[in-house]
């Protein structure tokens, strides 16, 4: 009988963790120079209470490592202009240095419309197409912090992206493209071959089978099984959904990966929750200090 190997869990929470004490050290000593502070400022509209919570953990990740936090909450019927007139008021305030707006939005608010409005300088969300365009290129600017957390974690583990054959899971601008652009580019955690499977990809399973990295982020829970996962693979769940469970909430956690079928095949995976999630915050609040010190990531 086959011996079962576990794949080493990627901690999440401890990487993001130890992002944070940088960014608080960083943080400190400009408050015992007696200067000015980062200042990050999240726009929310309507109710969603998804987005409420990860608001809200924002502003409080952002003041437990000193960063000033606001929060402009306005109705979902508010107007496109009155929307855009506040980030015109954001783009212009010098005590911001940077601020995001929570998607989703009400369906009569265009949500191309609002990005291509926040000054790119202020972008620390990193959806801005001059940020985008930047990234494509390999220019400095700011990466939209799913992805960088994804990267980070290569980073931290020392994981190999040299020469590996990346499949990218999933194609959405916020996630997938990006993830797949930035595990091409001549960097390191970088330097894959990279591969993106989507919704209308044939024989996906001879695909990722193929996979020295794989990276799940096409929003179906459970969707990628052990039959789908090359042994010794790395494996990297962006995906986070509530299913039914018969507990006292009434629902789990979970994500695009069958975490208990996979695990036993991986080398390494991020567990869901506690993976990819923590690390998305914690580079939202390095991308709010570097859009402080006017730097962008490289």
């Amino acid at each position: 009988m086959k011996e079962e190997n576990f794949a080493q869990i990627i901690d999440g929470k401890l990487i993001a963790s130890k992002v944070r004490d940088e960014i608080k050290v960083e943080v400190a000593a400009l408050i015992d120079a007696d200067k000015d502070t980062p200042h990050l400022v999240a726009i929310i509209v309507g109710d969603d209470p998804a987005s409420q919570t990860y608001v809200a953990s924002k502003e409080k990740a952002a003041k437990n490592v000193g960063i000033t936090s606001s929060v402009y909450k306005y109705p979902s019927d508010i107007k496109e202009e009155e929307l855009l007139n506040t980030i015109d008021f954001l783009n212009n305030d010098d005590d911001v240095d940077g601020f995001i707006v929570q998607l989703p939005l009400p369906d009569h608010i265009n949500v191309d419309t609002v990005i291509d409005r926040i000054d790119p300088k202020k972008d620390v969300d990193g959806f801005h197409p001059v940020n985008v365009g930047k990234m494509v290129l390999g220019q400095p600017s700011y990466i939209s912090a799913t992805p960088a957390g994804v990267i980070e974690l290569f980073k931290r583990y020392k994981i190999e992206t040299e020469g590996k054959h990346c499949v990218v899971l999933g194609r959405s601008n916020i996630v997938g493209s990006p993830m797949s652009i930035l595990m091409s580019r001549k960097t390191n955690p970088g330097n894959s071959t990279v591969t993106i499977c989507h919704s209308k990809t044939k024989d996906m399973k001879s695909i990722t089978m193929q996979a020295d990295i794989l990276i799940c982020a096409i929003g179906v829970p459970n969707f990628v099984k052990a039959d789908m996962v090359k042994d010794g693979a790395v494996v990297i769940d962006v995906g986070m959904h509530r299913i039914p469970a018969d507990n006292e909430k009434g629902y789990k956690i979970t994500g695009d990966v069958d975490f208990e079928e996979v695990k036993n095949k991986a080398s390494f995976i991020t567990p869901v929750p506690g993976g990819v999630g923590p690390m998305t915050i914690a580079m939202l609040l390095k991308n709010t200090l570097l859009a402080f010190k006017e730097e962008y990531t490289s």
